[in-house]
């Protein structure tokens, strides 16, 4: 292995730098990017149960910012779309978004659908910042009770 990959492998170690790691992959796969954060949480909140609370919080900001990210490309999307066909976009199949709101966010925790969620609430120019309030309670709620679940199914030096 290329000595800058062991270097790399070695900033993200998990506890050394856990609290950096949890929010980089929090962060990324909020994105569009197929990538879970749950194993990250887990594995540090499992080696250092005192970093449980911090590990759950540094994951919700970091997926919510993610959240958030996907929502701006969601509306750039939007635009580009509008600009290249010179008029509005269609979202006709997306009226039931429309309706519930920045409440829909709250399912941004869910797997799969969730990403793409806030990108299309981005897309349908739903309020920002209600947006990213509905995001942040979901992935809390997913965060805290997936890495409670896990830490209680495997305590910490069961495995």
């Amino acid at each position: 292995m290329p000595p800058w990959m062991i270097d790399l492998a070695n900033w993200f170690a998990l506890p050394h730098n856990g609290l950096a790691t949890v929010f980089v992959v929090a962060l990324v796969s909020a994105t569009l990017l197929p990538l879970g954060s749950e194993p990250a949480v887990f594995a540090l909140a499992q080696l250092n149960p005192e970093l449980f609370w911090p590990a759950i919080g540094v994951a919700t900001l970091g997926n919510t910012l993610g959240g958030a990210i996907t929502w701006w490309m969601g509306l750039g999307a939007h635009r580009a779309v509008e600009h290249w066909l010179g008029k509005p976009a269609p979202s006709r199949a997306l009226g039931w978004l429309r309706r519930f709101g920045p409440a829909a966010c709250l399912l941004s925790w869910l797997p799969v659908v969730g990403d793409p969620l806030c990108a299309v609430a981005g897309w349908l120019r739903l309020p920002f910042w209600p947006c990213v309030a509905y995001m942040a309670v979901g992935k809390f709620a997913r965060y805290l009770v997936m890495t409670a679940g896990l830490l209680w199914f495997w305590p910490a030096g069961s495995l």
